[in-house]
């Protein structure tokens, strides 16, 4: 039968044209396209969802803690996994709440007097250092504190408020309790998500990445507590004032290594020197002795145990992630250095079985040889 096109004498194409699937190098072209295209979609959403993935993160190490005293205690009481998490949820809110409750005026005031002793001594370095000749006026101070402000945690500038700060804190416990109550279901979900050829190497890496975070934020909590613990009675011997209050921040701030440990020894010898010399000189000591037995006790006996991260490597990914995440970014580097450490691991190993499984080219034969 005759088309009308052809009694016209019209020339009708027939093949496939390259907006048409049927066309295998439109295909393949399209396949390219959209790998590309899906890697700048998922880019864009990381950069502008950074803070709930952050948060979410944070609740994956809250519960990670949570699931270290589910197991710990799951050792000498054999319950319901249920009642040794209310277990231990109840002695986590009561040791915050005493401590709180029999030291909070106390630290109450000792929170003002350092804010006053910090203040008085940041004046006193400040004028030291104007007299040499080597500090820059009020002026161009301001400037370059708005500019340093400016320049940490853009994508999060929300974090900076108190408000921002608490629903963050509130939103990472009750996301961390979901998980630690039923981690099993999440896991379950995580796998759905990968292939079945590819759910055993998965699962294996997943578990090694729970092990580590685990033994990693153990060891992060033994060593706040005798940091904290060593700083408060040490100080107080000597006579350095506010002894409770500085255990208390040099603890909450061995959670961040390095840079809580600078922090923590700048307080302990402000408040050292402005009581005099003598108790400054002992604040000191005192700090670099801590530090030596954290550094060359308890942090090589976790080590062993866990992942032993390159203090440099430490350093630069809190740097960075201070720089692009703000305060959340700068406590959960650590952890997140870890669990790319072992799933690089963990890949390394996949790729050498592989290579093991390949048989190799045979070298040919030579005559006479």
């Amino acid at each position: 039968m005759t088309s009308e096109a052809e009694k016209e004498a019209i020339s009708v194409v027939h093949e496939p044209g390259p907006n048409e699937m049927r066309d295998p190098i439109m295909r393949a072209e399209l396949r390219k396209a959209s790998v590309w295209f899906g890697l700048g979609i998922a880019v864009a959403l990381i950069v502008l969802l950074i803070q709930p993935l952050l948060i979410i993160f944070g609740a994956v190490v809250f519960a990670s803690m949570l699931d270290g005293g589910v197991r710990l205690l799951g050792r000498v009481l054999p319950v319901p996994r249920g009642v040794r998490l209310a277990i231990v949820v109840v002695l986590v809110i009561a040791f915050v709440g005493g401590t709180f409750y029999l030291t909070g005026v106390q630290i109450a005031h000792q929170a003002e007097q350092l804010r006053a002793t910090l203040t008085v001594q940041g004046s006193r370095l400040t004028a030291f250092i104007s007299s040499l000749g080597l500090m820059p006026g009020a002026s161009d101070i301001s400037g370059l504190a708005r500019e340093a402000l400016g320049s940490v945690g853009r994508l999060t500038s929300a974090v900076g408020s108190v408000l921002g700060a608490g629903a963050s804190l509130l939103m990472i416990v009750v996301i961390g309790l979901f998980i630690a109550m039923e981690p099993r279901i999440y896991e379950r979900g995580l796998q759905w998500m990968v292939p079945v050829e590819a759910r055993d190497e998965f699962a294996v890496t997943l578990g090694r990445m729970a092990r580590t975070l685990r033994v990693l934020l153990a060891g992060r909590l033994l060593g706040m507590l005798i940091e904290g613990t060593m700083i408060w009675i040490a100080l107080s011997l000597v006579g350095v004032p506010m002894a409770l209050l500085l255990g208390i921040i040099t603890g909450i701030l061995a959670f961040i290594p390095n840079i809580g440990a600078i922090v923590s020894g700048v307080l302990m010898v402000a408040v050292g020197f402005s009581t005099g010399s003598e108790q400054g000189i002992w604040a000191i000591i005192i700090y670099f002795a801590i530090q030596n037995f954290d550094g060359y006790v308890v942090i090589p006996m976790v080590a062993r145990r866990t992942v032993d991260l390159p203090p440099a490597l430490t350093l630069s990914s809190q740097i960075l992630a201070s720089t692009l995440f703000g305060v959340i970014g700068l406590a959960l580097a650590d952890p997140m250095v870890a669990m790319i450490k072992v799933a690089l691991e963990r890949e390394s190993e996949r790729a050498a079985k592989l290579s093991k499984r390949k048989p190799k080219a045979e070298k040919p034969k030579v005559d006479g040889h």
